[in-house]
């Protein structure tokens, strides 16, 4: 596959009045949150009505014209980062690229033992911790392939984009461009998360994610694998136990994959270690009253699950009752968060320091499940295919990471993982793990 810029440019936002709007203040979970870019690709294969009015040059230009009118919606994505504090500037705009793809869609999309083959059609590099103060907020690349399929490529910078941000803007941006309605209901409730959760002036220098998340030196490997509804099933069963009943589907799975990459590290390192399991807790439906999905920034929490071998087998039920312990005890209310900030960022330096040290595991599990619905319709459909491009072979910073999202195919659910070579090595040559794990593969070819 050969990708070829034929274009650049920043896109702006529609209005030329946003330099009269006050800095947007971060929160201090922003301020927490990791400065790197997280990276997703919509497919969308080529209608089949050859008589489309939005083919060619005509769909490109309203893609453009229509992220101009979301950026006005979500201004802060067109913005510069100021100090860790506040996101200003947002006449600057986001990058945007144009490229051609030699090869077909379907081939790409065949090739699922080579996630790394993704990143040519980002518009920059994902997963790496970046300090450049004057980095974009987003990033957008459009691949328009020989068969006429289109890839679109977004790269949202973590400091004001969390998942949930980014599918609202998303949801705008492709209302726009289908000459839908794509504006904010209450745009006061956008940077309500600094009003909740003030910034820290001076925020401490161990308090970062960055220490945990970007220090590993171990040369990774991206997989991605589909669990069928009968392995969902399964597996939902074996995470039931007097303590929880009525497991989830998608706690039952981030069990066994916990599960499974802390028998991996075990059998390469040859040592039982402690692991933890870290997984971003949306807190918008938690709040009181609710907030909307389009309320800018990082509003999780972070639930950290400590398992602590101590021989013998790992039960998949007893990892499963202790994330559903830590993800329904992280707190939800913006004062017991802001009084238990000095015990939070303890915890962060107790689990860094462990794992810097060689003396644990950590993992990182993010739940898209609830996220893209696979409803993003720009114009020409909606996609037959969504993916997150795999960590490239010279990142040496990002630790093991994986995602959960909907698959293709009926209450499927795909699993991308990222391990060190070694671990993943083990992985898929484990015969209990595969029982249940089938490599990806597109199971609906003709709507490609």
């Amino acid at each position: 596959m050969e990708v070829e810029i034929t274009s650049k440019q920043m896109i702006k936002p529609s209005s030329s009045e946003l330099h009269l709007f006050k800095p947007f203040k971060l929160s201090f979970l922003d301020q927490l949150g990791t400065s790197m870019y997280t990276p997703g690709i919509l497919f969308y294969a080529k209608p089949s009505d050859c008589d489309s009015n939005i083919e060619g040059s005509q769909f490109l230009d309203r893609l453009k014209q229509s992220l101009s009118k979301a950026l006005t919606q979500f201004y802060p994505a067109a913005g510069r980062l100021k100090n860790n504090l506040f996101v200003t500037d947002f006449n600057e705009g986001v990058p945007y690229a144009e490229a051609r793809v030699t090869g077909r869609l379907s081939d790409l999309i065949q090739q699922t033992d080579n996630l790394e083959a993704m990143n040519l059609l980002l518009p920059c590099r994902p997963f790496r911790n970046i300090q450049d103060p004057t980095t974009p907020q987003l990033a957008v690349q459009v691949n328009i392939f020989d068969c006429g399929g289109i890839a679109l490529a977004l790269c949202c910078f973590h400091k004001i984009f969390d998942a949930t941000t980014a599918y609202a803007f998303l949801n705008s941006w492709a209302a726009f461009s289908r000459g839908s309605n794509g504006e904010i209901p209450n745009p006061g409730l956008l940077g309500v998360s600094s009003r909740l959760f003030p910034p820290i002036e001076l925020m401490p220098e161990n308090a970062a994610m960055k220490r945990l998340f970007f220090n590993d030196v171990r040369r990774k490997m991206t997989r991605s694998f589909v669990f069928d509804a009968n392995a969902i099933t399964t597996l939902v069963l074996k995470a039931k136990s007097k303590s929880l009943e009525h497991p989830s589907r998608a706690l039952a799975l981030s069990a066994f994959l916990w599960k499974h990459a802390i028998q991996a590290s075990r059998s390469v390192s040859g040592t039982l270690k402690p692991a933890f399991l870290c997984q971003p807790v949306n807190i918008r439906p938690r709040l009181k009253p609710q907030l909307p999905s389009y309320s800018i920034g990082n509003m999780f929490g972070l639930a950290i699950s400590m398992y602590n071998p101590v021989g013998g087998d790992i039960e998949l039920s007893e990892l499963a009752y202790l994330l559903r312990e830590t993800t329904e005890s992280a707190p939800n209310d913006p004062q017991v968060v802001l009084q238990g900030f000095k015990a939070m960022i303890e915890q962060l330096s107790h689990v860094e320091e462990m794992v810097s040290k060689g003396d644990a595991e950590c993992y990182l599990l993010s739940n898209w499940l609830n996220t893209l619905d696979g409803n993003e319709d720009f114009g020409w459909g909606k996609p037959c295919l969504k993916s997150i491009p795999g960590i490239d072979s010279q990142n040496r910073e990002m630790r093991n990471l994986m995602y959960l999202k909907n698959a293709m195919q009926h209450k499927a659910i795909e699993a991308w993982v990222s391990l060190s070579e070694k671990e993943m090595g083990f992985l898929e040559r484990d015969a209990h793990f595969l029982a249940f794990a089938s490599p990806n593969s597109y199971s609906d070819q003709s709507k490609i």
